[in-house]
């Protein structure tokens, strides 16, 4: 595996590009982490990443402006500015651009969610992990958001969301519930798996991930992946 780094135009971005030499060109992931705003979280990037590598996925990472230079819009610039690159260099990184989706954590799922329903938007599927729907917690961020529910419309990629009930953050009838509901109301694809264990922030809520996340592990609500691998499977 190769991995580099690009600048973006963005100020303060960048994307990494977790590189897999392979006989044929590959579905690809996008991972916008969460963190809000204040750092990119290891949880939701590179180790998402190279699991997802694992699995014959290209992966990328978006490193959009946090700390003093954090900014919703810029952020959401930063996260074009990188599907523009992968999809003009789909070529030589091997990607194959009709299998190209975003995958967003947290704060990360509500910018994924936010491109996702962008007109022009090259995302061919969505996954959102415990996403931010709402600007309920712009507050606690230092950001000014939007509630991107409201972006959906039919012409929303297929979607997969996953979160907890525990999620005391980000509570379900506030945010995933919101968004689950503007999909269904326009007949976009989707599937929902809110777990009954589990929390907000766990990521891939295994052993791999748990160990730079004060160790929080949850071997149910850690079903999410092969569950989405497998709606994945059967959308290609």
């Amino acid at each position: 595996m190769q991995i580099s780094n690009v600048k973006l135009s963005q100020p303060y971005s960048s994307l990494d590009i977790y590189y897999s030499a392979s006989d044929e060109a590959l579905p690809a992931v996008v991972i916008i982490p969460g963190g809000s705003y204040n750092q990119i979280k290891e949880r939701d990037s590179e180790r998402v990443a190279l699991t997802f590598a694992t699995h014959a996925f290209q992966a990328f990472v978006v490193r959009y402006p946090v700390l003093v230079h954090k900014s919703y819009p810029a952020a959401k610039v930063a996260i074009s500015q990188a599907f523009d690159y992968i999809v003009a260099h789909t070529t030589e990184l091997q990607v194959n651009p009709s299998q190209l989706g975003v995958i967003g954590f947290s704060a990360g799922g509500q910018l994924a969610a936010a491109y996702a329903n962008q007109v022009g938007t090259k995302a061919k599927f969505v996954a959102l992990g415990y996403p931010v729907i709402k600007p309920t917690i712009d507050d606690k961020m230092g950001v000014t958001t939007e509630d991107v529910s409201r972006l959906v419309t039919s012409q929303t990629p297929a979607t997969f969301i996953w979160g907890s009930i525990n999620d005391g953050l980000t509570p379900f009838v506030d945010h995933i519930n919101a968004y689950a509901v503007a999909l269904a109301k326009h007949k976009v694809p989707f599937e929902l798996h809110e777990f009954g264990t589990g929390n907000h922030g766990i990521a891939l809520a295994n052993k791999y991930t748990g160990i730079v996340n004060r160790d929080r592990v949850d071997d149910h609500m850690a079903k999410w992946f092969p569950l989405f691998l497998d709606w994945l499977s059967r959308l290609f």
